[in-house]
């Protein structure tokens, strides 16, 4: 099925949810209080879930829940970071409750505007927080229901628009139905990887492993917009902790050379340190930086740098950015060992000033031997 994002018509937040500010909830209450309730704050990690808590504790404390399906809005923190919780939740002072207010929403309805309200992140950065005013007068385009004939129809009670337009919903549950995808299946068993020892990795400089370079540095609303099937098309990648960094697919620009296949995308801004492995060429937006490995490593070595880069993330929050620090961003690694025990030292210095090499085959079979790390060719 084809979008048609230029047919979709403007909508106030307001028009289409209600919001529900969240309250307290701390850690300590949630050990306290075990449960099965979906506890969510304002994290990025683990689709923004806290925790679980009892049910009866929070509606005891007359705290902000949902028992159906919702979504959830980061105030703070992640700002704007939006999660789909399927079997409802209860929301802490940094996060908020989003509830359709039509009569029968769908968990595919939710799906669908979870990436539509995942666009507009963006105007959440530099410590901006995400207050109840400002977020339900922001607008969204959303596809619009019309008439056999073709044209828009038109709700005489003006629910949704001035205009008079009103969501197609039936398409938004076609949509994401119509996604292909099956159920993804893993021969590897839970517990079976091997010991990270994390203490004895070594220090490691980004700029001593990756040549890090500036994205091409485009601008979205430039670029022509198409679908995956156009085989003049690649992706398009941008400052977002969403989908892999990917926020749409365009078609390639004369003596615009995309980026290559196998490099890591870094955000130095927005959703800074998001860091993605890209397997296809890719265009890229502002303050993104690329990881290309000066040592021909696999995807899985680099899928596992990739999450030691983001635990490095607390270190950009209330606005701070990555784009002068990043080259010199300090991460640990494991590295080689001598069959004494003791650590190989390269005498050519290459990947740091002590002589520490990392251990690219451990980070592979780690990966590889992770659930699921066996589809990863």
């Amino acid at each position: 099925m084809n979008l048609n994002i230029n047919d979709w018509k403007d909508f106030k937040l307001s028009s289409v949810f209600s919001i529900h500010n969240g309250k307290g909830i701390t850690k300590e209450e949630i050990t306290d209080n075990p449960g099965t309730f979906t506890v969510v704050q304002s994290g990025e990690e683990n689709n923004g879930v806290l925790g679980k808590i009892d049910i009866v504790y929070c509606k005891s404390m007359n705290y902000t829940l949902s028992e159906k399906p919702c979504l959830t809005v980061a105030r703070s923190g992640s700002a704007g970071y939006v999660s789909y919780q399927p079997s409802g939740c209860v929301v802490g002072d940094s996060a908020k409750i989003l509830l359709l207010n039509h009569n029968n929403p769908s968990d595919r309805q939710y799906l669908f505007l979870k990436t539509v309200l995942s666009a507009n992140r963006f105007k959440y950065a530099y410590g901006r927080k995400v207050t109840e005013e400002n977020y339900m007068n922001d607008t969204m385009k959303l596809p619009i229901r019309h008439n056999p004939d073709g044209t828009a129809f038109v709700d005489e009670t003006y629910k949704y628009s001035k205009d008079g337009y009103a969501p197609d919903w039936e398409f938004m549950d076609r949509y994401i139905c119509s996604l292909h995808y099956k159920p993804i299946t893993t021969k590897n068993q839970t517990g079976r990887a091997p010991a990270l020892n994390v203490q004895q990795w070594k220090k490691f400089k980004i700029e001593d492993i990756f040549e890090v370079r500036y994205g091409v540095n485009l601008e979205l609303n430039a670029c022509i917009e198409t679908d995956k099937d156009d085989p003049d098309s690649v992706n398009f990648v941008a400052r977002t902790a969403e989908n892999n960094g990917i926020t749409s697919r365009v078609k390639v620009i004369e003596h615009v050379a995309p980026q290559k296949s196998g490099l890591i995308s870094v955000a130095g801004g927005g959703s800074v340190l998001s860091t993605f492995y890209q397997d296809e060429p890719f265009y890229s937006g502002r303050d993104l930086y690329t990881l290309d490995a000066k040592e021909n490593i696999s995807p899985a070595s680099k899928i596992f740098i990739i999450t030691v880069i983001v635990q490095n993330k607390y270190k950009y929050s209330y606005g701070r950015q990555a784009n002068k620090t990043l080259p010199a961003l300090i991460i640990r690694l494991p590295v080689l060992y001598n069959a004494d025990g003791t650590p190989y030292i390269d005498d050519t210095r290459t990947y740091s000033e002590e002589g520490y090499v990392p251990d690219w085959k451990f980070m592979e079979q780690y990966i590889h031997s992770l659930p699921y790390g066996d589809r990863i060719e």
